[in-house]
């Protein structure tokens, strides 16, 4: 991905686009064949010759033509003629930006394969569920990742409607009019390019469209860091129910020898934060002056970079970590059953009702029940559940086993791993 993203790819992808341009106009008629085919066989640039010519011309576009006309020579008038600047970089950045998308869709795809693999193997493996950080009722680990699944699938889906967005290149002229232009020219340069003519460009290509590519990219990343939280809350000492990966001669501390940090998830929610940021700058580019201006210009330098780059690395990661997270089935049963099954309580209050008890009732009953074992070292619900007259005048001791039976809760389950095709 970094190689994307240097100077020199950057540099190719102008050549590439004012070749695709000279190419259009001698089809056309515009400059002469033989002229294209010397542009072809002698264009190249020298990124350092380029800074050297920028820093006397204050232009990185012209300090760029001109150090390609030195390669050329007289055939190098045909080049950029008609163009303005935007022209060029625009539909350049649009080739940088798919190069880079489509690096990402790789990856994500390698997550969502990661992801399929371990819901499934987990398919069964059962764990509380947690609402407000406090045990709610069963699931299973595989269905906590099958929502995973789901979220990236999503994603796969915004990625692809993304690539058709921002595959748009301009070559109309200054301020967008074809004035010294032909638009048969950018239809056919962007057919070159593997890209679609913006419908209405102003000098530049709307920055609606970088926002966009920026924003889909946060809101990728914001999934990842849910999972990267959801990791590091499951791998704290007192739940200990996952754990990343932890390496032959790994260390976790350097004062103490035993710490086993979720150091990765971490380091994804940070970097979560910096791509948000970044979809903060593409927002407030969208605004420019008139036809345009160029302060989204210094911006798009650093944060289109810093996004894609931090995206993709985010993915190698979670992906990485997904494949290899240590799972503890026993401990999630001990979680499960803290208190003596207090987490059956809604089963125990909807048999009540079942058998003829006011819901009123039942609720107050359960719920002294379940208050009596809460946070006590012996705490048994269940054993409480069995002793308590009104509750028993109810439920048989086979009824009462019934509600603390897991598999109910996971009876329906089957649908969600059918809906994802797991």
């Amino acid at each position: 991905m970094g190689d994307l993203w240097t100077d020199d790819y950057k540099l190719k992808t102008w050549l590439q686009v004012e070749i695709a341009v000279c190419e259009a106009q001698a089809e056309l008629g515009y400059i002469p064949t033989e002229a294209v085919d010397e542009i072809k066989a002698r264009a190249n640039f020298d990124p350092k010759r380029v800074l050297e010519i920028e820093k006397e011309v204050k232009h990185d576009v012209i300090a760029f033509l001109t150090n390609v006309n030195e390669y050329v020579g007289d055939a190098g008038r045909y080049i950029h003629l008609g163009l303005t600047s935007s022209d060029m970089l625009d539909t350049a950045l649009a080739l940088q930006m798919v190069a880079s998308l489509e690096v990402i869709q790789g990856q994500l795809e390698e997550l969502v394969q990661a992801l399929r693999y371990q819901a499934q193997q987990h398919r069964n493996t059962i764990m509380i569920g947690r609402s407000h950080g406090i045990h709610a009722e069963p699931i299973t680990f595989g269905f906590k990742l099958a929502g995973w699944l789901a979220e990236m699938l999503r994603h796969r889906d915004r990625l692809c409607q993304l690539h058709h967005s921002i595959a748009v290149g301009k070559v109309s002229g200054a301020v967008g009019t074809y004035a010294n232009v032909d638009p048969q020219i950018e239809a056919i340069a962007c057919q070159k390019l593997g890209l679609q003519p913006d419908c209405a460009s102003t000098q530049v290509i709307s920055r609606d469209r970088h926002a966009e590519y920026v924003n889909d990219l946060a809101l990728l990343t914001a999934s990842i860091e849910r999972f990267a939280v959801e990791i590091r809350n499951l791998q704290r000492t007192d739940v200990l129910e996952v754990e990343e990966f932890f390496s032959k001669g790994q260390k976790g501390s350097s004062a103490m020898p035993h710490k086993r940090n979720p150091i990765r998830s971490e380091r994804l929610t940070g970097m979560a934060r910096m791509v948000r940021a970044a979809a903060v700058a593409t927002l407030e580019n969208v605004a420019l002056w008139h036809e345009r201006d160029i302060s989204h210009s210094s911006v798009e330098r650093v944060m289109l970079p810093d996004a894609c780059i931090l995206t993709h690395f985010m993915l190698v990661e979670i992906t990485d970590l997904v494949k290899n997270l240590l799972v503890y089935p026993d401990n999630m049963a001990r979680n499960l059953n803290c208190y003596g099954g207090v987490v059956f309580s809604q089963r125990v209050l909807l048999t009540l009702v079942e058998k003829g008890m006011s819901r009123e009732a039942a609720y107050a009953a359960v719920q002294a029940c379940a208050h009596q074992a809460w946070n006590k070292p012996d705490g048994d619900f269940r054993t409480l559940v069995s002793q308590d007259a009104a509750i028993t005048a109810y439920l048989s001791p086979e009824a009462i086993a019934t509600c603390f039976d897991p598999q109910h809760h996971l009876k329906h389950l089957d649908q969600i791993y059918q809906r994802l095709g797991i």
